[in-house]
């Protein structure tokens, strides 16, 4: 539905109201012109409108607004506005036995109110819907990016395919984790440091109303104790803290089983395998972070499956 063009029968029910509240054809002439007709078809038809009916007035400037560029929006659009409310009613063509009728005025004015306002709502469900549809394909176009992003990573590239060392890859990755929560309006940080603690933090994403620090590390090892201890105590440090650790390769046993006897949760773990069935569509990046603190909370899990919830560490 193209909103420059005023469909036929709005222009038809402008014309009825137009008919039924103005009787002399300068009257009908000043209306046009208040509502910004252009002076060249004014003119014409000020010329000819003693050759002229009231109605073929209006059918010529119609005609005439129509064929202009813009289709004569403004001038037609202003029209409606006006008419839409109308009701002041010449005391001289309205009274009994003249010229006019109220009552068919007013019901005129009533069937053109209705009609815009129904053609209106529907050009603007019309719009929601091509908005929705932009958004999909723009977001199923930056998500395609940032797969072939990823995958490159593994490959040790960039977006450009040019070779990179291990420093590069890993704000590489961190960028991509961020574009990753931000592709689905979660908001988030730059990474951070705190310079009298010495503390270094990769950045941390607004979740559920929660506030989670992330560190990734894209490193050819699982994770071992010593890292995730060093991510415990970060989050110990901080009000109500929570935490997502990302280790592309994984986490050891050992080092989830450290974590978790004895301690409060307060982290969950993500690995590759979780991030490639983002980035493959399986699963949005809000779906993973739910399942997973969802068991982490729940059965005291914090390093599980995104698709059954089981265990990974110790799944047979």
């Amino acid at each position: 539905m193209n909103p420059y063009i005023i469909p036929k029968e709005v222009l038809d029910a402008l014309r009825e109201c137009i008919l039924n509240i103005f009787w002399p054809k300068n009257d009908v002439l000043d209306f046009l012109k208040s509502c910004g007709s252009p002076t060249v078809i004014l003119n014409k038809l000020h010329s000819q409108k003693h050759e002229l009916t009231r109605k073929e007035i209006i059918n010529i400037a119609f005609s005439q607004l129509c064929q202009n560029h813009d289709n004569g929006i403004g001038p037609i659009r202003r029209m409606i506005h006006e008419l839409k409310s109308w009701s002041t009613f010449n005391s001289i063509h309205f009274e009994v036995g003249g010229n006019l009728d109220v009552k068919k005025a007013q019901h005129a004015i009533s069937h053109l109110r209705k009609l815009q306002e129904s053609k209106d709502s529907q050009l603007r469900e019309a719009e929601k819907e091509r908005h929705k549809i932009q958004q999909a394909t723009q977001r199923e176009l930056k998500a395609e990016t940032l797969k072939n992003k990823f995958f490159l990573l593994y490959k040790g590239k960039d977006e450009y395919e040019k070779e990179i060392n291990f420093q590069k890859r890993g704000y590489l990755f961190e960028a991509l984790l961020k574009d990753l929560a931000v592709l689905e309006g979660l908001t988030t940080t730059e990474s951070f440091s705190f310079n009298i603690l010495g503390e270094q933090i990769d950045g941390a994403i607004k979740y559920d109303g929660e506030h989670y620090i992330i560190e990734a590390k894209w490193q050819e090892k699982v994770v071992a104790s010593n890292a995730l201890y060093q991510f415990a105590h970060k989050i110990e440090g901080k009000m109500y803290g929570r935490g997502i650790f990302i280790s592309i390769n994984g986490f050891s046993p050992e080092s989830v089983n450290a974590l978790t006897k004895g301690k409060s949760l307060k982290s969950i773990l993500v690995d590759g395998a979780d991030l490639i069935l983002v980035v493959e569509g399986l699963y949005t990046f809000s779906e993973m972070l739910d399942r997973k603190i969802k068991a982490a909370q729940t059965m005291g899990n914090i390093y599980v499956s995104v698709y059954d919830l089981k265990d990974k560490c110790f799944a047979a």
